[in-house]
């Protein structure tokens, strides 16, 4: 099981656990615990713990129990002498301990309760190396007396001041470096973080790894990590201050190889920096919005996506507080068979936990509305570590001994029963809790008492033992294949988006927290307090260990809506009852017969983009004087159009291989072109403010619209529409009537609209059905507008500067725009998100997408095939000689001609 990962270094009894929560492991001594009994002196081996708040005794006798002794409960520790009586068998010095508690744990070699032995015991060890006996003395009085002081922050003071001198006198020890050749860059003071517990030390990281050594040499002398190895690293808040950095060396997993916290934000921050430039050619940095597109195309899981929301939201599995949290997602916990295309079985992953019974929340708001501030709807949370441990105890009991001073919880409260669990989280007055991943895994250990721990005799009679799980389960497996398949569902998959915005997104905090029913208490969300800026050092660790035990709401990723997942068509999910059909009968619904072309197109297209990078050069042509400024394709092929700076329209045979007509409409560039749906026109614009339409058949100007104050700089026509982008702010859109043949006349052309923008209008872009357009301006801003009541959809400021080119992804849920920023903006369109952005080397100034893969044309004359979901340039096939500036791709995306500012276009095959 991952949650064990960083326990599984070692097999030893004595684990970090034993000590007291906030408790340090200093140094180890071989000893023997002498007892005398009838005069008869019994000794037995073993190590001799020196902690910052207690001493553990670890006998090597694994049947032997080991010991614990509090410092504060501690009357007198003092160095017994050795003796050199001549008439008695000489005695080595010993350290002498009375103490009026002792505590046995594992005896008998059994996980199990502790048992506190209270009153007055005298305690003897005699340390195998006798000369240290007096210097250990001397530091377990110190520490004895940092124990006994009467306020927690000035014992917590002593302690640390402790642990930074230990710190201060030693160093990595470089004779561990795996290779003489290594050169380390830096060094300092650390703690390595694991649950409940962490363990100080030094970090070291060279041109080659990273390595932790232990202080105490606990759980081994050295801990290596190569940074080829490394696939990830995260900056972590750790006590509420930004002091963690954790380093995964695998894609998916949710527990990391190690957590480190710093001492000083500076280190932490100098060494996150090394490594992530040493990855910077070999591991791809993601965002939440490059992984949002990845889970919106299908390409990550539903259990993918949440573990790597919850890792960018500081989740970690080695931070209970801060523990990896997961939505419950089915509601049905009664029945004999579970019905996965029934809505009814699902949980409403609109609402928070507390919100799912509108009983129990009347009464939480009831008490809401007079609760003076700070208000709060919930008085425990969503996750906590003792809720993370309440479902892992069967195989982390030791972590639940530490969390709750050697006891288990009441076997009563204990994680008996799934059903029995989600009931109360329905019912329950505090009990609002959600789910953890291994509730979506495969290690059914946590459901199975494997270990035959005690947990413990309910009032029914009845031992704790295995979890009781739903009817629908036949056992520990087929549960956690079944959840797993029900988070993948449909129905999971077309409202997750809503449980991402309450626990991660925009529902988290504010008024659209409050409209949710989903406000916790101030204390858990990030920034809500500034433990620093408690003076009083007592109220500052009680607030801290408040906070750390209460749990922690997940750092907030999006403050806008969330965008749905692209969902594939499965049988329809109905509110129906259940038909007790099996999971394995979900399957896609069946197309039409008329839609077989269609999907024919779609394959081919499919196909060509996965070899788009097997684009060959058929030819280049220098036909202009200047740069190509747009291209357009005859409905046949035969003949192409481009127009350029030059101020010329050309036309260019493919067959012949040379261009026939050369056109001009005025002194002025032309800035773009396309071809009407009857193939017979041309319309061009150009920075005169005009815009030109070329009769094919009759070679020459038939009409001009005078339509803008500035110049024209792209167009788009549909379905008898035109629409026009100037520099003078506004697009405009055109009704050209539909019975005017091939001769259009400037009074057939009626003005529908004019779209109103802060700045000029650089490109402009319509989805493929014609319903939504796209404008590009000057001042870096992206609008999206509805082409019916031309209503402004969404406006995002991506860039810091002209934007170049943006168009829809041929699903229309995404717009891509390219800018002077040399950054790549992926939008949503439904929420106006961005979702993905790509910092390029150079400005992209053109481009064809299929809404993965970028085929851009850049400021270097090169085409660069960009995989979004990586952010990574596939493929740099080398092209112009000055930028790229026009871009054309046939319907079935075989074809691609390019033009650019070295006058040239190029004519591009793909080939199979």
């Amino acid at each position: 099981m991952a949650f064990l990962k960083t326990q599984e270094r070692t097999k030893a009894r004595f684990s970090l656990l034993l000590l007291d929560l906030e408790e340090y492991y200093f140094e180890q001594h071989t000893a023997y615990h002498v007892t005398t009994s009838s005069k008869k002196e019994r000794k037995v081996r073993g190590s001799f713990k020196v902690c910052s708040r207690s001493v553990i005794f670890d006998p090597e006798d694994p049947e032997e129990p080991i010991l614990k002794i509090p410092l504060r409960d501690c009357k007198k520790i003092e160095f017994v002498d050795r003796e050199n009586n001549p008439f008695n068998e000489p005695r080595p010095s010993a350290i002498s301990i009375l103490c009026v508690q002792v505590i046995y744990i594992k005896e008998s070699n059994v996980i199990a309760p502790y048992r506190n032995e209270r009153g007055p015991n005298q305690v003897t060890f005699q340390l195998e190396g006798w000369s240290k006996t007096e210097d250990v003395v001397q530091t377990l009085l110190q520490l004895h007396r940092a124990s006994c002081l009467e306020k927690l922050g000035d014992q917590t003071a002593m302690i640390a001041a402790n642990l930074q001198s230990r710190l201060a006198r030693s160093s990595f020890d470089k004779n561990c470096f795996q290779s003489v050749a290594e050169k380390p860059h830096m060094e300092c003071a650390v703690e390595m973080v694991m649950p409940l517990v962490s363990n100080p030390g030094h970090v070291c990281i060279t041109d080659e790894s990273l390595y932790f050594q232990p202080l105490n040499g606990y759980p081994a002398q050295v801990i290596q990590i190569e940074l080829h190895r490394v696939r990830r690293i995260y900056k972590r808040r750790h006590g509420l201050r930004p002091l963690g950095l954790e380093v995964f060396c695998t894609e998916n997993n949710f527990c990391s190889d190690i957590y480190l916290k710093f001492y000083k934000t500076a280190d932490r921050d100098e060494i996150y920096y090394y490594i992530a430039t040493f990855l910077e050619n070999h591991v791809t940095e993601h965002t939440a919005e490059s992984y949002m597109l990845q889970w919106q195309r299908g390409h990550l899981s539903n259990y993918q996506y949440l573990l790597h929301l919850n890792n960018l939201a500081d989740r970690s599995c080695n931070n209970l507080s801060q523990y990896p949290v997961f939505p419950w997602v089915i509601a049905d916990y009664t029945s004999v068979r579970l019905d996965l295309t029934n809505a009814a079985t699902f949980r409403d992953l609109n609402k928070p936990v507390g919100a799912l019974n509108k009983e129990r929340l009347d009464q939480l708001l009831a008490r809401y509305r007079g609760m003076p501030e700070p208000r709060f709807m919930y008085g425990s949370h969503y996750s906590s570590p003792g809720y993370v441990l309440f479902y892992l105890v069967r195989v982390a009991p030791e972590h639940m001994l530490c969390l709750q001073n050697g006891r288990y919880d009441h076997a009563d409260r204990m994680f008996n029963s799934i059903g029995d669990t989600w009931k109360n989280c329905l019912e329950g007055a505090t009990d609002f809790k959600e789910l953890i991943p291994e509730f979506y895994g495969n290690d059914c250990g946590f459901l199975e008492n494997k270990l035959r721990l005690g947990l413990g005799r309910r009032q029914n009679g009845s031992l704790v033992g295995d979890v009781v799980l739903p009817q629908w389960a036949s056992d520990t497996s087929d549960f956690l294949q079944k959840h797993r398949t029900a988070l993948e569902s449909q129905y999971v998959s077309e409202h997750l988006h809503e449980w991402i915005d309450l626990v991660f997104g925009f529902k988290q905090r504010g008024s659209e927290a409050l409209a949710a029913h989903n406000v916790f208490h101030p204390l858990t969300y990030e920034g809500g307090i500034d433990c620093d800026s408690i003076e009083d050092p007592d109220q500052r660790i009680a607030m801290l260990t408040q906070i750390l035990e209460f749990g922690q709401t997940p750092k907030q990723l999006f403050t806008i809506p969330h965008p749905q997942r692209i969902t594939p068509r499965f049988q329809n999910i109905t509110r129906s009852p259940s038909s007790n059909s099996p999971v394995s009968d979900l399957s896609p619904a069946s197309q039409s017969e008329d839609s077989s072309f269609e999907d024919l197109t779609e394959e081919s297209r499919k196909l060509a983009w996965a070899n788009i990078g097997n684009l060959k050069l058929i030819s280049s042509h220098k036909i202009h004087k200047e740069a190509v400024t747009g291209i357009a394709v005859s409905l046949d092929g035969a003949a192409i159009f481009s127009t350029s700076q030059d101020t010329t329209l050309k036309m260019f045979s493919k067959e012949l291989k040379d261009f026939q007509r050369s056109m001009s409409f005025s002194n002025m560039a032309l800035s773009s072109c396309l071809m009407l749906a009857d193939g017979k026109t041309v319309v061009c614009s150009s920075w005169d403010n005009n815009v030109y339409f070329y009769s094919v058949p009759f070679g020459r100007r038939q009409d001009t619209l005078m339509g803008h104050d500035d110049a024209v700089s792209e167009m788009c026509w549909f379905d008898e529409r035109l629409y026009t982008a100037s520099w003078d702010s506004t697009v405009k859109v055109w009704q050209c009537a539909s019975d005017s043949s091939s001769s259009h006349k400037r009074s057939q052309f009626q003005l529908l609209a004019e779209l109103e923008h802060e700045a000029g209008v650089n490109t402009i872009g319509l989805n493929p059905a014609g319903t939504l357009l796209v404008s590009g301006c000057k001042d870096g801003a992206v609008t999206i507008w509805d082409t019916s009541s031309y209503a402004t959809l969404q406006q995002v400021h991506c860039h810091t500067g002209t934007i170049h080119h943006t168009a829809f992804s041929p699903d229309s849920r995404h717009v891509l725009s390219v800018g002077a920023d040399s950054c790549m903006q992926v939008t949503d369109v439904q929420t106006g998100m961005v979702i993905s952005t790509v910092k390029a080397v150079e400005q992209q100034r053109c481009f064809c997408w299929d809404g993965n893969s970028v085929l851009c044309g850049g400021q270097s004359g090169d085409l660069l095939l960009w995989d979004l979901l990586s952010n990574t340039v596939t493929q740099r096939i080398p092209a112009h000689s000055g930028a790229v500036t026009a871009m054309w791709m046939s319907e079935l995306c075989s074809t691609v001609i390019t033009g650019g500012e070295d006058r040239q276009i190029i004519l591009w095959k793909l080939q199979s």
